[in-house]
């Protein structure tokens, strides 16, 4: 089963990915703790994934240019014990990122970086995709990588003791 792309609740949308990506990861009858993760860009209640080519970014760019955005994280954690029970826990980090505006020379100098390849909302803030954010409102490690803060919330304390 593929990522979902689109859906009618972006938060849902990520928390399903997740969890996919968990699931996949579990491997059957094992003692662990399994993590998934899935962030996404949404603007207007649109998710703007990954862009597939040079085109996309830049048509993903002009959208967030100027604008506030969300950045959403799915998190799932499966928790497997001795008695092959299945705990399951999911949370959503949600962190709002301000671009500047983004004019034409500006754009094509970032896409021509191809940072944006691979990238939930075609940019990496933490590289330099920073000179396209004015402010970041929330958990800075959920637009980086992985929320930490909210993953660290879901796990339970003394497991795998």
């Amino acid at each position: 089963m593929g990522e979902l792309e689109q859906g009618d609740d972006p938060a849902q949308v990520a928390v399903e990915n997740a969890l996919r990506k968990a699931r996949g990861a579990r491997r059957a009858g094992a003692v662990e703790a399994v993590l998934g993760c899935d962030t996404i860009v949404v603007l207007d209640g649109v998710i703007y994934g990954k862009p597939p080519d040079a085109s996309a970014a830049r048509e993903t760019l002009t959208a967030l240019g100027g604008r506030t955005h969300e950045v959403l994280s799915g998190v799932a954690l499966l928790l497997a014990g001795e008695r092959s029970e299945i705990v399951q826990r999911t949370a959503v980090a949600r962190t709002r990122v301000t671009f500047r505006a983004i004019d034409e020379e500006l754009r094509d100098w970032y896409v021509g970086t191809e940072e944006w390849r691979g990238r939930s909302g075609g940019y990496a803030i933490q590289g330099a995709g920073a000179k396209l954010a004015l402010a970041i409102d929330g958990e800075e490690e959920n637009v980086v990588g992985l929320p930490l803060q909210t993953i660290l919330e879901l796990y339970p304390e003394g497991f795998g003791d």
